[in-house]
């Protein structure tokens, strides 16, 4: 089922005659300054790598991983990327009623619907600048035994401490957690609130390489789980889930901390200062309100008569994408989100967006 994502690079190409590398795209949430060089020059020396079958269950890349971030290996899950697993939870857990913190990310909603699994949204509030309000979660957790979290969130770019998430699992031992982090990575200071190391028996952690890589065409993606639950996801594993190519990925992004950690850390610093001139220079439009953010993209909400519709279509015309947020579960139509880019393109959309919103 596909039936929340956005910003279609290829349907947009079509729609004007070009060919998708000649649109903007600020609608994907990757990282501008990646992929890490090290990682390309290594896929293109061992393209030959995809004339023959991979691993059958990953398991190098499984032992690279479990080893980066100390796990037993018995409790890691490789995936098709992240959306694979996703996907796959409601299956296994055998979930019979779910939560999503909205607005968020719509697969966990698709999961849901595909395995007919009834699900309701607690949704944060723009009057609130979109934080979360734990004791309201809380009270809904009560009625549900899976709770989907992503933090930092998508589309609002709020990060949920990791001493509040730890609380709220314990404090509902029976429900089962599941938290997606893959925008953690932009943050500074980001790994302090991680879920990933936890031993609490009930939650389980989604972690995708595709953002602060940019690498979301290889398809990497990890549950960290209790070693029960783990058991139960590779009932569902289809043989050869992993690729060659993202097999090589993950072993050399895993091991060369040298070279990676670096990589991440400048990744962190710049984003941080794109992030700051954006939103200085579009403060000062009236028809736009900006809402914090701590990771790679702003979300924003339009005044007087512009519409994220009207104002999409407008820059889609100059070959710009950005996001309509109209299909995210609990925000209107006045919501789109910029996903920041190289200097010279965020002084780009933000003089358009002036000149457009006048």
């Amino acid at each position: 089922m596909i039936n929340g994502h956005g910003g279609n690079i290829h349907q947009l190409a079509q729609d004007l005659g070009c060919r998708p590398s000649d649109i903007i795209d600020m609608s994907s949430n990757v990282n501008p300054f990646g992929p890490p060089p090290g990682l390309m020059a290594l896929l293109k020396e061992n393209i030959l790598a995809v004339t023959v079958l991979p691993e059958v269950d990953a398991g190098a890349a499984v032992q690279a991983f479990a080893a980066r971030y100390g796990l037993n290996p018995e409790r890691v899950v490789p995936g098709n990327g992240t959306t694979q697993l996703i996907h796959t939870l409601p299956l296994a857990l055998k979930t019979r009623q779910a939560l999503i913190l909205a607005p968020t990310y719509a697969d966990y909603a698709d999961a849901c619907r595909m395995h007919g699994v009834p699900y309701t949204c607690v949704a944060a509030r723009a009057e609130h600048g979109f934080v979360p309000d734990m004791e309201e979660i809380s009270t809904c957790a009560n009625r549900a035994d899976t709770v989907f979290i992503c933090n930092p969130n998508n589309p609002t770019g709020r990060l949920i401490p990791r001493i509040d998430i730890a609380e709220l699992c314990r404090r509902h031992p029976d429900v089962r957690f599941v938290g997606d982090e893959p925008y953690l990575p932009f943050v500074r200071g980001g790994e302090a609130h991680s879920m990933i190391r936890t031993t609490l028996p009930n939650v389980m952690v989604l972690h995708s390489m595709s953002k602060i890589f940019r690498v979301p065409g290889l398809r990497i993606g990890f549950l960290a789980a209790p070693e029960d639950t783990a058991r139960r996801m590779k009932q569902y594993f289809l043989p050869w889930s992993v690729n060659s190519l993202a097999n090589l990925a993950v072993i050399y992004l895993m091991e060369r901390r040298e070279e990676i950690d670096p990589f991440v850390e400048e990744s962190r610093r710049m984003l941080d200062a794109e992030r700051r001139f954006m939103s200085e220079r579009l403060q000062g439009i009236s028809a736009l309100e900006l809402f914090p953010s701590c990771t790679s993209f702003i979300l924003a909400r339009l005044h007087g008569n512009h519409t994220a519709e009207s104002v999409c279509a407008a820059l889609s015309r100059e070959r710009i994408l950005i996001r309509n947020c109209r299909n995210f579960e609990g925000l209107p139509e006045r919501f789109i989100r910029i996903s920041l880019k190289t200097p010279e393109i965020n002084g780009m959309l933000a003089g358009r967006l002036a000149d457009l919103l006048k």
